[in-house]
């Protein structure tokens, strides 16, 4: 976490959360999604507006994480902005050598330590940092570690994946229709 966040907590420690503004796709693109999108329905139905800005997605990645719940957060200064996933906490890439190297979405090197299809053919893969899906544009690569036989496909139901690994794919969900909004 940024220190400048950290200082933030310390000097403002009682400001509200806000859900239901903040989504990451099943690509990594993070959406903006104010009160006229969040009026058209839940994430991903109703998208917003994908963030270009580089230096706020890097600060965005900086400042990721998860609550004792499983609610994935960017933590804003002293406010946590919960996100509305489509799919899982990471999106992974995977490099294109033999290693088949895999990086979340933020940024972070991980190690594999499971790799699971659910019904509708998307691969996830497990690491000590949580549950990610595998990028639509490395599939194939990630083909080929599973020909390998460096990971082997475990069949799941996605709608058993948030429980099994602990996170959740819609904090806003969870919350009253005023707290949404805050």
């Amino acid at each position: 976490m940024d220190d400048i966040v950290k200082q933030a907590l310390a000097k403002w420690p009682n400001v509200p959360h806000c859900y239901g503004w903040l989504g990451l796709d099943a690509r990594g693109n993070w959406y903006m999604r104010d009160d006229r999108t969040q009026a058209q329905g839940p994430f991903p139905a109703a998208k917003g507006s994908m963030l270009r800005h580089e230096k706020l997605i890097d600060f965005i990645h900086r400042n990721y994480d998860h609550d004792g719940e499983g609610q994935w957060f960017f933590q804003n200064g002293p406010q946590r902005v919960y996100v509305e996933l489509e799919a899982a906490p990471f999106v992974w890439r995977i490099a294109d050598d033999k290693g088949f190297a895999v990086t979340a979405h933020t940024g972070q090197a991980v190690n594999v330590s499971g790799c699971l299809l659910d019904e509708e053919g998307r691969l996830y893969l497990a690491a000590p940092i949580g549950l990610g899906l595998v990028h639509t544009q490395d599939v194939g690569l990630a083909a080929e570690a599973i020909d390998q036989g460096l990971w082997t496909p475990e069949p799941v139901r996605s709608a058993d994946l948030p429980q099994r690994f602990g996170h959740v794919l819609s904090p806003a969900a969870r919350q009253p229709a005023t707290l949404s909004k805050q």
